[in-house]
This record gives C-alpha cells, structure tokens and sequence, in this order.
C-alpha cells in the first residue's frame, strides 16, 4: 500500500488501504473521506516492515530517508522509535502521545475501539539524565488519570529495558520506645560510640539503634542526630564538651553529601515505624526492616534526594537489578515541603 508523506505525517488515502492498516493492526487515525494518517513513528515502522510504500511528490521514499527525516522533525525519534518498534513487536497496540510521555500502550490482544491504553511510556536513552523531580510529577499525573508510567530506556545497542514506577507509602511495627534514659555518646570523626553496656542496651531496646561490636556500640551520625532532635541522647565531643543537635547536624552536613535530606527522609521511616540501617553495601542510603532486625529481613532500600538530585539511568539500572537479585524493593525517597514522597522502581517485562 502506498503512503503520501505531508510534513509530520503520512496520509494513506486509499480508503480500502486504511481500513486495512486501521482494523488489522490499530494504525493511523481515520480521515474524512476514507484512508487513514499516520504518524511518522508508525509509518517509518510499516515502510520498515515492508507494509508501506511512502511517497513524496510523486518521489519513492526509502526507508532511510524516511527515518532521517523523521529525526529532522522530532527530537530523541530515534529512541522514541527503538521504543515503538520493540512494544509492536511484542505484540501491543502502541499509539503516539505527546505532553510529558511519549506513546500509550493499550493490553495485549486489544484494540483503540475495546479498551484504553494500560501504560504511558516515556522512552528516554540509557544517557539521559534522570530528575526524581519530574518522576513523581508524571506518575501522580498518571495516576490521576487511572493509569501507569512505563519508562523504555534504550541502551547504545538499541535493546529497551523497561520499569515501571509507583508512589509507595511505606510503614513498619517498630516504634522508637522511650525509657526514660538518655544514652550518652562520643563523637569520633564521622560515627558516634557509646561505651556504656546499659546505655548501649537502651539505645537497642529502644529500637534498635547502633551497632555493637565488641565491647562498644557504634551508632551513624543520622542515628544521632536523629535521637539528639527528640532528646533521646546526649552527644559529647573529643574534649568532653557537649554538642548540641545544631552543631551535629552542621557537622554532618560537612562531611556526608545531602545529609539534610539523609535525615529528613530517615526520620520520617523511623515516624512511619521502621528500622534503618546503613545500605551501602547495597549501594544506597539505607536498608529499612518493617519489623525488628532480629525476625525478618530488610524489605526496602532506600535513596534520599533532594530536587536537585539528578542520576542516570545507568545507575538505577544497576540498584534495580542489584535489589531485585537481593529480593528488596528500591525507594527513593524525596523531601518536601509537606513530608517525604516515595517512587518505587520494578524492572518490567511487557
């Protein structure tokens, strides 16, 4: 069948032509008067698969240049078509979109006249920089439109990993108990100590704040700021000075990155009930348990961001797949005016 190319489209005017394309596989957009109009991502597709014949000004119109052109008139064609091509050829219905995502893709084995699209898709390179920011804005805008936001991250070799994103609002059965005493420790370059074993036994009954190794117990310095906050410690320096929650926390602030949002976001998962931990060996800021350390494993991992915090997708590709293989879930958990917010990242397959 054969296609005129009009600026960003190509109209099919054969009326039993687009009839074809439109009822056998959900393509184009019916014209008045019969035939359909594509747009450039399905049609250089179909003249891909050898199902269109594009003309221009009475021209033929090869793939090639079909596609060049296509990249002349959209930015990121290219990955946005990587994209296109793989859901096809997993067998969706796929149309384009525009605004903040990039196609819709309706359930397998459905058509645009029995259903409504499943998914938006915003298809993105495996070197696009990826803002948190703008994450959770299109997936509250997508949720408040009954639906899900799908990235498609297509690598340098034109493979498409997928992941679906969620709002999350995590909770736990642990609650920091107050005993009435106030452990004391000493600040030692970037950790804290307590050498007391009541007082170490406190912080743990507590919930389960510090580690102990050996004869000691060692607590993070987001631990103690968050205990200095709510007068559940006192810290002292090296002298034996005593130091306040404002110097600890500017002091923190001076040696970890972020630590402000380090200490919101841990504060509020200690609110919610939770036990926190470091998680770098996970490559993140913290590992949290829904219940006590000592019956179950930690279910989540968890980032702190703030809005400035941008990753690439490289590195959720690799936290991802790493907490999946370690059976956790990733949180990445930003700081706002109000609380903290929650978007949760699955590797997915179509």
């Amino acid at each position: 069948m054969t296609g005129i190319l009009v600026d960003d489209m190509v109209e099919v005017r054969d009326q039993s032509e687009g009839s074809r394309l439109y009822t056998r596989g959900n393509y184009g957009y019916p014209r008045s008067g019969g035939g359909v109009d594509l747009d450039l991502v399905e049609a250089t597709y179909l003249s891909e698969c050898g199902r269109l014949d594009v003309e221009f000004e009475g021209e033929s119109v090869a793939f090639e240049d079909l596609f060049m052109h296509s990249a002349s008139v959209y930015d990121d064609f290219d990955i946005r078509y990587l994209v296109y091509r793989d859901l096809r050829q997993r067998g969706f219905v796929v149309k384009a979109e525009s605004g903040d995502f990039d196609l819709s893709v309706f359930p397998r084995g459905k058509t645009l006249s029995d259903s409504r699209p499943e998914y938006y898709v915003k298809a993105v390179s495996e070197n696009s920089p990826l803002e948190i920011h703008g994450l959770i804005s299109q997936v509250m805008d997508a949720d408040a439109r009954g639906r899900r936001v799908l990235y498609g991250v297509a690598d340098e070799e034109g493979d498409v990993t997928y992941y679906r994103m969620y709002l999350r609002d995590p909770s736990g059965t642990v609650f920091p108990d107050d005993s009435g005493s106030v452990p004391e420790g000493w600040l030692v370059r970037d950790r804290i100590f307590v050498y007391g074993q009541e007082d170490a036994e406190a912080l743990r009954s507590a919930g389960f704040f510090g580690k102990t190794v050996g004869k000691f117990m060692q607590l993070s310095l987001t631990e103690g700021c968050f205990l200095l906050s709510r007068g559940r410690m006192s810290v002292l320096a090296p002298d034996g000075g005593q130091v306040s929650f404002d110097e600890l926390k500017r002091f923190s602030a001076s040696v970890q990155d972020n630590f402000a949002s380090r200490l919101r976001v841990y504060s509020d998962l200690r609110d919610r009930g939770m036990v926190v931990k470091s998680g770098f060996k996970y490559g993140n800021h913290f590992r949290v348990y829904v219940s006590s350390p000592d019956d179950c494993h930690a279910r989540y991992l968890v980032h702190a961001i703030d809005d400035g915090s941008i990753r690439t997708w490289s590195e959720v590709s690799k936290t991802v797949r790493l907490s999946g293989g370690v059976k956790k879930e990733i949180l990445f958990g930003r700081a706002v005016r109000k609380g903290i917010q929650y978007l949760e990242f699955q590797w997915f397959r179509p």
